[in-house]
């Protein structure tokens, strides 16, 4: 039996998208007095000259040098309360629901869910003033030994294992407990990729575009439009004009208005339509008049 598939998910990525900041960056390097040169040139090292995988490396980095701290999850959570954000962000979210969703596609109860998937510190996220927002956050998690320091990687989230929480959405395996290789029909789906919107910055957000792009979702890279060097821009242009991996660039502001947001509302839009569409057919189909007298 088909389960109603009346929502509609955007998904996004965080840091140079929701934020002209690396996470670490913003607040972590200045509470604990670490210079950013010297902690990404450690990071690289390990990256370049023993083979780690980026992730990995920037997750031990910080172990090393938050080691003299004693830091545990909860203070990073602390500092998550102080992450800056592109313009509109922190309003965008009850905007867009306010704006996209009418009184006819409310009565067929379609409706709007938003996510993060990003290779940033998951307790920093949890922290933040957007929380709230979100279905669900996923992100690298560090593990707490007996005194509740953090001491060990718990997870790590890199460029392509990023596409499995796509799978997680597209099935309602929220839960990490829950083993997304499950086989589930598409009909008992509770999100269609074809209902997904995904919001990246670059490269490393390119195996979700694709996933998105070969499933039927949508996909929008967005650029920092106050980067001076432009290489911000120029990642995006590549991704569209050169690589194909996406239809649509713009300019990360999230202000009402703006090119993304115009992009975001039109996505939206057309979806719920569809949606509404699609459920006034089955309803009209499974219609049986009463006899005439």
């Amino acid at each position: 039996m088909a389960i109603a598939q009346n929502t509609i998910a955007l998904v996004f990525d965080y840091d140079q998208t929701l934020s002209p900041s690396y996470m670490q960056d913003d607040v972590v390097f200045p509470e604990f007095g670490i210079n950013p040169e010297s902690f990404w040139k450690k990071c690289n090292a390990l990256v370049t000259e023993q083979e780690w995988d980026g992730e990995l490396a920037y997750m031990q980095c910080l172990l090393d040098y938050l080691e003299m701290d004693q830091v545990n999850n909860e203070q990073l959570q602390k500092l998550g309360a102080n992450l800056t954000f592109f313009p509109g962000v922190e309003t965008v979210f009850d905007e867009l629901r306010e704006s996209c969703l009418t009184s006819a596609h409310l009565a067929q109860d379609i409706s709007i869910e938003y996510y993060i998937v990003s290779s940033g510190l998951k307790a920093l996220l949890e922290g933040s003033s957007i929380r709230d927002k979100f279905e669900a956050i996923y992100g690298c998690e560090f593990g707490e030994d007996t005194q509740g320091r953090i001491r060990y990687s718990k997870r790590t989230i890199s460029h392509t294992t990023k596409t499995q929480f796509l799978f997680r959405i597209n099935k309602g395996l929220l839960d990490l407990s829950e083993d997304v290789n499950d086989h589930l029909s598409p009909e008992l789906r509770p999100v269609p990729f074809e209902n997904m919107i995904y919001v990246g910055d670059g490269p490393t957000d390119v195996p979700c575009f694709t996933v998105m792009r070969k499933a039927g979702g949508n996909a929008i890279a967005v650029y920092n439009p106050d980067d001076p060097s432009r290489r911000s821009f120029r990642k995006c242009y590549q991704l569209c004009a050169k690589a194909n991996r996406v239809k649509h660039i713009a300019p990360a502001d999230y202000r009402a208005g703006s090119h993304l947001r115009l992009l975001m509302e039109e996505m939206v839009s057309e979806v719920a339509d569809r949606i509404l569409r699609q459920r006034t057919d089955e309803i009209q189909g499974g219609t049986v008049a009463a006899p005439q007298f």
